[in-house]
């Protein structure tokens, strides 16, 4: 089952790549050019309009499973770098698995950066940080 897997992974990943090349782009409008060419030589009739929307939704369709697998593979890839980089720096360890944190406590720790980015030194932003992550309400600053 894993080989299946992997094919998979390899047909997303090469997939996606050819997908967001200028030349498919361009592909893919000329498809629609012709279509639109042969409009008046069918009389523009339904089944020339369902034609291109049958092949469009099926297009469609398909392309979201194949990206959508590539794009949590890089995810997942990214995540594990930046956790590689957290455990290798001298940064917070705790930031390791924040990604499953709610949007909410999300948002709140990267104000907390910001503000942070702005005027205050690291011990006291390894405290705020510690504490939003740990889910603590943050004391009067």
């Amino acid at each position: 089952m894993s080989q299946k897997i992997n094919a998979f992974s390899k047909f997303s990943t090469a997939i996606a790549e050819y997908s967001g090349r200028p030349v498919t782009f361009t592909l893919a409008v000329a498809a629609i050019v012709v279509w639109g060419v042969t409009g008046p030589l069918f009389g523009f009739s339904e089944a020339w309009q369902l034609v291109v929307n049958t092949g469009t939704t099926i297009v469609t369709f398909l392309m979201v499973f194949v990206l959508q697998n590539s794009q949590i593979r890089d995810g997942i890839a990214i995540q594990a770098k930046l956790d590689e980089l957290i455990l290798t720096s001298s940064a917070e360890n705790k930031y390791i698995g924040i990604e499953e944190l709610d949007e909410r406590e999300l948002k709140r720790i990267t104000e907390i950066l910001k503000e942070h980015a702005k005027s205050e030194d690291d011990r006291v932003l390894h405290e705020k940080i510690s504490r939003a992550v740990e889910r603590q309400p943050e004391e009067s600053e």
